[in-house]
C-alpha cells in the first residue's frame, strides 16, 4: 500500500513525462486506483459547454457508472464544479446531493479542475470506506487537479 506523500511526488514526474492533459489524465487515475487502497473509483469529469453545462465523464478507473453526464448543479460532482470548491462526504448516505453509482460507496472527494481561473472539470473519487479521505488526500487530489490544470493550460497556448 502506498501513502499519499508516494504517490505525491509519482504524479510529479507523470506530469512531466505525459504526452498530453487526456494521456496525463488516463495515466493519472490508473495510478491512483492502482496505489491508493481506499480509492475505489477514479475518475475525470470535464464540463462541456452544452446548454444547460454538463460534466461529462472522461477517463476513469473502476466499475461502470450509470452517470456519464451530470447536470452542473446536480449531485456532489455538481456541487464542487458550481461551488469551484473541494467537496468531502465522509458518508454519502447522509448527502442528499448525492447521486447513487454503487451501493458499495461508503465516502466521496470532488475536486475541481482549473484552467486560466474556470473550472474546466473535476477529478471524483469514490470509497468504499466511510470518511476514507483525511487531509492527505485531499492534498493529493487537490494537487492531481493543479497538475492536470496546468497542462490543459498548456495544451491550449
Amino acid at each position: 500500500m502506498s501513502t499519499a506523500k508516494d504517490v505525491h511526488a509519482e504524479m510529479a514526474q507523470l506530469a512531466l513525462q505525459a504526452k498530453s492533459a487526456q494521456d496525463l489524465m488516463t495515466r493519472m487515475v490508473e495510478l491512483l486506483h492502482q496505489r491508493m487502497l481506499k480509492y475505489n473509483w477514479v475518475g475525470f469529469y470535464m464540463l462541456e459547454a452544452a446548454r444547460p453545462p454538463m460534466l461529462v465523464l472522461g477517463s476513469f478507473q473502476g466499475a461502470m457508472t450509470p452517470h456519464t453526464h451530470i447536470p452542473l448543479h446536480q449531485g456532489i460532482c455538481g456541487a464542487a464544479a458550481s461551488t469551484r470548491k473541494t467537496v468531502v462526504v465522509d458518508d454519502v448516505n447522509l448527502d442528499p446531493r448525492y447521486l447513487a453509482c454503487s451501493l458499495e460507496t461508503k465516502s466521496e472527494i470532488v475536486v475541481p479542475v482549473f484552467a486560466h481561473g474556470k473550472v474546466v472539470g473535476e477529478l471524483d473519487i469514490d470509497s468504499h470506506f466511510p470518511a476514507a479521505f483525511k487531509d492527505e488526500d485531499r492534498t493529493l487530489v487537490e494537487y492531481c487537479a493543479s497538475l492536470v490544470g496546468a497542462s490543459l493550460e498548456k495544451s491550449s497556448q
